[in-house]
Order: structure tokens, then sequence, then C-alpha cells
């Protein structure tokens, strides 16, 4: 860490990436806690690598120093291989800066989150500049950004298979090229049970639909995931519809509404389509009660869905990405054999194409909010909406 790094840190406020300590001590059992938290917080956190300053005062930043040969960097690596699981890479460095030593503890960036505190067992993650607790759904989100978890394969322990439409499987199973007795439908559980749309439950024997399994082939998945619909608010009358059903379902629908509702024949409205079918396939069904809601003025169309983007990818990054990072792989296969529409075949380049789609409108707005978990799209308006 050089001086000049270290300046343009200091004049960044505290963050779920930096963070300013006063002193530096880790005589004390409680102290060498604390210090794990802090470096495990910052590592579960979205983003690059992360920083602990130490020396610094956090509200007015005024630089006060430490005794930087007091603690040498083996002691500190110690501290944290002891006591975060899996191990976390760091790296600390003593600074000479107005005339006193400062201390920069760099966090890498991480592919292996969560990270637990081992000594009682929790994960910890930044809100802000402040070190939390995380919550469950947040621990569950890590897991399945580093591949340690897949959300769509999670058993429905209390949905019955006769939620599924076996109209929509037999369409799946057949586009796959599976050859299917449609006499003896009882004898595809094993079979489907593979394809992670059921899962069995060992000890009666019984199968039950995976959650990615009622998502794509349920009658009404809502009704058990009652988080998973799209809400349309029209902001001019202030009203809303919700849809519901299967994904591919109903996309169909809101895309018909939207036709109806949208009257400007030069409208891109196959780039609104795309953005809304990216959210119901990327968004984070980890994040429970807030579905996927699309405001609608004449000014501008905002996109909402829960879920930051994923694996700590930067937008800038995504616009110029062909195989970018999916939440929900295992969702998206499901969807790509099925749709006939084609909506999830554009692999890559989605994000400029709706932008470049849209360019004689105004300007595309993409917002990755990872304090909230929310990813916004907002396309240009430009049109009259139609009653």
């Amino acid at each position: 860490m050089n001086k000049q790094r270290l300046t343009a840190l200091l004049a960044k406020n505290e963050s779920t990436k930096l963070d300013f300590k006063e002193c530096l001590s880790i005589k004390t059992d409680w102290e060498k806690k604390e210090l794990a938290k802090d470096v495990s917080a910052i590592a579960n956190s979205k983003g690059g690598r992360g920083y602990i300053i130490f020396g610094i005062e956090d509200k007015t930043k005024r630089v006060v120093g430490i005794d930087g040969l007091q603690y040498p960097e083996e002691q500190i690596q110690q501290i944290i291989s002891q006591r975060c699981d899996p191990p976390i890479t760091i790296k600390f460095d003593l600074v000479s800066y107005d005339e006193k030593v400062i201390g920069v503890l760099t966090i890498y960036k991480s592919s292996q989150k969560p990270h637990q505190i081992l000594q009682n067992g929790s994960f910890y993650l930044r809100r802000g500049s402040t070190t939390d607790i995380a919550r469950r759904e947040e621990i569950a989100g890590m897991l399945q950004d580093s591949g340690l978890l897949q959300y769509e394969t999670i058993a429905l322990n209390n949905v019955n298979v006769d939620q599924l439409d076996s109209n929509i499987l037999m369409d799946y199973l057949a586009k796959s090229g599976l050859k299917i007795d449609y006499e003896k439908f009882d004898n595809l559980y094993p079979l489907l049970e593979g394809l992670g749309i059921l899962s069995r439950e060992e000890d009666i024997d019984k199968f039950h639909p995976t959650i990615g399994g009622l998502l794509v082939f349920g009658h009404k998945p809502q009704q058990f995931l009652p988080h998973t619909g799209i809400k349309i608010i029209d902001g001019k009358s202030s009203t809303s519809k919700y849809f519901d059903g299967p994904i591919i379902s109903m996309l169909n629908w809101v895309e018909e509404y939207l036709g109806n509702l949208i009257r400007k024949s030069d409208y891109p409205m196959e780039a609104l389509c795309e953005a809304i079918a990216n959210a119901a396939v990327h968004r984070d069904y980890f994040s429970y009660g807030r579905e996927i809601v699309v405001y609608i003025s004449a000014q501008h169309v905002e996109i909402s869905n829960p879920g930051a983007l994923c694996n700590q990818n930067e937008i800038q990054a995504l616009l110029n990405e062909n195989n970018p990072c999916r939440r929900n792989n295992w969702l998206y296969h499901r969807l790509l054999v099925l749709d006939e529409k084609k909506r999830f075949l554009k692999t890559g380049s989605g994000l400029k194409r709706i932008k470049n789609s849209l360019a004689d409108y105004g300007k595309v707005k993409f917002i990755s909010n990872e304090k909230r978990n929310l990813f916004k799209v907002i396309l240009p308006g430009g049109f009259k909406i139609i009653y």
C-alpha cells in the first residue's frame, strides 16, 4: 500500500468495503474476535477488495496513528486464520502518513463466501458502514452466489406433486428429447427427481416439487411462493395489476397486457419485455416479501427486482460481457428449453442490447443497490398510456 493509494482511500466515506478504526488492539480475546468479525463482514459483502484503516478517527478522519511495531503481520494473519472459516486472504501494511504510522489491512475479494466465525458460528456482513449479523436469506444468497447451494432444487415438502401441470412437464420432456410413456406418469417421478423438478422425502418415500419445479411447471406457484409474481403499476392512475402463474405463462400475460397499455408503434417493446424476462430469471428468490415491480409512466418505465448483481459483477462489466454470471442457472436452462418465444436464447450482451434499442428515446439506467439487494432498470418513456 503506497501513500497515494492511502490518500485516495482517506478521501472516501466508510462503506461496505471501507472501515476506519482509531486504534488497533488485539491483546484480549474479545478484541481478536472483533477484528475477525470485521474482516469476515467485509469479505462477505459484495464488491471487490476491502480495507480496514487503523489510526484514523472514524467520525472526523483525523490522523492519530498507531504503534506499528506492536502488531506484526504474522500475528494478525494468525488471528484471522484461526477464527474465520473458510480462510480469508489478507495483507497488513504500515504506511507513514503525516509523520504518523497508519495500519492498512487489505481484505481481498473472496470466492469462498460466506465466511463464518468459528467461535460463535455466526456469519457477518456490512450494512453500509456497520458490521451486522447476516440474516438467513443473506447467508443462503451467499451460498448460492458461490455455487454451494441451488435455490431452485430445494424441496417444498408442504406441496404435493399434483400442483405441477402435466402438460408443461410433457412439453418440456418432449422438447428435451426424452421418450415418455404417457400412460405411466407415476413412473416418471425418478426421472423428474434426477432433473431436479421433484425431490424425494426419504423417510416415507414420497415425492414433492422443488422450488424451481413449481416456478416453471406449477399451476400457480404464487399460492405457495407469494413473492414470485409480477406487479405492474400504472403511474398515471396509481392502479396496479398483479400477474401470477408459471414463469413463461406469466411473462406471456405481462407482455400482452403491456402491448395493450403502451400504444406507440415504434417503441421497442422487445427491449422492455427482455428487461422483465431478465428480472424473472435472475431475481434473488431468497428475498421473500418482494415481487418484481414494473412502474409505468409517460416519462419512464422502471423495472425493480430483488437481487443486486450476483457474484460481485459490475454493471459496466456486464455491458461488455458475453457469458455473464447467472444467479438461477437451473431455472435459466429449463426456461431455455420451454420458451417458444426464445426470450432466454439471447445469451450475453442483454443489457447492451436493451440500452442500444432505446438510444433514440433517451438514456437507459441500470442500478444495482447492494444495501437494499435490488436491481433496477429504468427505461425512457415517450409514449401515451391507453385506457
